[in-house]
């Protein structure tokens, strides 16, 4: 098998945000309501859909989005090859 034949390495990513109690700690005022907003297949893709969100929400300052690197939970044993 090639290289050009091989699949790229899944490195998924997941966006998800909601309101915060506070802004002085990462404490979500009502956790049934969090934004989850899709999991991504690399670093990439997530960026550009947290950046919609994180516009678009820029008039509420307790609203947060965050990308979480599932890739690292699910293979915590990997190398951390890099993928920002």
């Amino acid at each position: 098998m090639s290289t050009e034949d091989k699949p790229d390495k899944q490195l998924l990513h997941l966006v998800f945000g909601g309101e915060l109690s506070s802004l002085d700690k990462i404490t979500f005022k009502d956790v049934s309501k969090l934004d989850v907003v899709g999991i991504y297949p690399n670093y990439a893709a997530a960026h550009e859909a947290w950046l919609v969100k994180a516009r678009a929400t820029i008039d509420n300052a307790q609203m947060r989005y965050f990308i979480v690197h599932l890739h690292r939970l699910l293979d915590p044993a990997s190398t951390g090859e890099k993928t920002e």
